[in-house]
């Protein structure tokens, strides 16, 4: 998987809170609110959400940890400290590739 760098997720992240504040202050505004949609959708590209509001979440977490913990945070996988090894197996051993 692909992560966007920090510091764009942090100014991209910045941009999303700081139009969110206008937008509040002033929801009648049209180019206001075009504004802050677009800033919601680049976030939404950035994090792989299809929600703003999700995005937004998803760029803290994401700022507040490691990579990894990220990573282990948002998958499906089992969170897990140890590696399982498997050993190989008698095809693997006999297969022509490589050679």
């Amino acid at each position: 998987m692909l992560l966007p760098a920090k510091a764009e997720v942090a100014r991209q992240l910045r941009r999303y809170r700081a139009w969110e504040r206008r937008m509040l202050a002033s929801p009648a505004d049209l180019t206001v609110r075009s504004t802050f949609e677009d800033s919601g959708y680049t976030l939404c590209v950035l994090m792989g959400k299809r929600c703003a509001r999700e995005a937004a979440d998803a760029a803290e977490r994401y700022l507040r940890s490691s990579v990894i913990a990220y990573l282990q945070e948002t998958s499906d996988l089992p969170h897990t400290s140890a590696a399982v090894r498997r050993s190989p197996t008698r095809s693997a051993e006999r297969s022509p590739a490589g050679r």
